[in-house]
């Protein structure tokens, strides 16, 4: 993907997987490209649909959330393109999780019963359902990994004030209730996922992607508790299928690891589980669109003027 020039563009900043345009001191434009990231590295191949994938999900979403907290979207001129507020952003992951999986398990599994200073339940095998959800922070680093944080933590670091954290949980639940009952209309449980949040003067907006497979992880609802009966793997909807094959190849972005090679087939794979859940969350049939740069270009520049006028 090209880089563009906007007019009135002031900053311009590329993320895992992001291109992000700063225009004037009010607008951002975020273009979700296809790169795809684990372990906080950027994998060697590109994936098919990947960003118009996370951009329709988080524009779906976004709309379905609105009610609930302001959010920082305005306009969707391209399939993979979003256009919004520009936040100062706060600098945590506002991730929650209904059951125990993902990084949670790993922790649990290691022995240790506390995760970003809650306290975990005893007893609990990977994936079961938290007796109601947590909140389990991260810090948002700008290189390396992000680092779980705990409320205390939070407000001892200045990150947020207490009633700005107040509105962070609040918010958080809720999105996480709403989130979860889109999901379950279409047949799915919605297990964990995160959210990140900005402000404009004193006002907290909702940013970024929301229970896109990049920030979230799915389960499906028909089996679930069969398999979880009987020991049987859980088949998911998120990004954590990429983040297993890495591990089956001893790979965890550590310093000295390499990326394994992937072939045809596994991108193809990846590109299908992405679609799967756009159609599975949205209960939307997916359309595949490639627009030229030029015509992203025009769209893109013409939204702009839009809102300037």
């Amino acid at each position: 993907m090209r880089l563009f020039s906007f007019p009135r563009q002031t900053a311009f900043y590329k993320g895992k997987v992001r291109d992000v345009y700063s225009i004037g001191t009010d607008y951002l434009v975020m273009i979700a490209s296809d790169r795809i990231s684990a372990f906080d590295v950027i994998l060697p191949r590109a994936i098919p649909f990947k960003g118009q994938v996370l951009n329709q999900i988080a524009a779906f979403m976004m709309e379905a959330t609105s009610d609930i907290c302001p959010n920082w979207l305005l306009a969707t001129p391209a399939p993979n393109v979003a256009i919004g507020k520009k936040c100062v952003p706060i600098k945590l992951e506002m991730v929650i999780r209904g059951n125990l999986a993902g990084h949670a398990w790993r922790t649990y599994h290691e022995g240790k019963r506390v995760l970003c200073g809650v306290p975990l339940p005893e007893g609990l095998k990977e994936n079961d359902p938290f007796p109601s959800p947590i909140i389990t922070p991260a810090t948002k680093a700008e290189q390396g990994h992000d680092e779980d944080i705990s409320k205390e933590e939070i407000i001892a670091r200045g990150i947020v004030t207490e009633k700005e954290w107040a509105t962070l949980v609040s918010y958080t639940t809720q999105l996480f209730e709403r989130g979860r009952s889109l999901a379950k209309k279409q047949g799915l449980i919605l297990a964990d996922t995160k959210y990140e949040f900005g402000k404009i003067g004193n006002t907290i907006y909702l940013m970024d992607e929301i229970h896109s497979p990049d920030s979230s992880r799915y389960f499906y609802a028909d089996d679930f508790e069969k398999k979880q009966q009987t020991g049987e793997k859980q088949i998911q909807l998120s990004k954590e299928f990429v983040r297993e094959w890495l591990l089956a190849h001893n790979f965890m972005g550590k310093e000295g690891q390499t990326v394994p090679e992937m072939s045809d087939e596994w991108v193809q794979t990846i590109s299908r589980r992405y679609i799967e859940l756009f159609e599975k969350i949205t209960g939307e049939k997916f359309i595949p669109e490639k627009l030229s740069e030029e015509e992203t270009f025009s769209r893109i520049v013409a939204t702009l003027q839009s809102l300037n006028s």
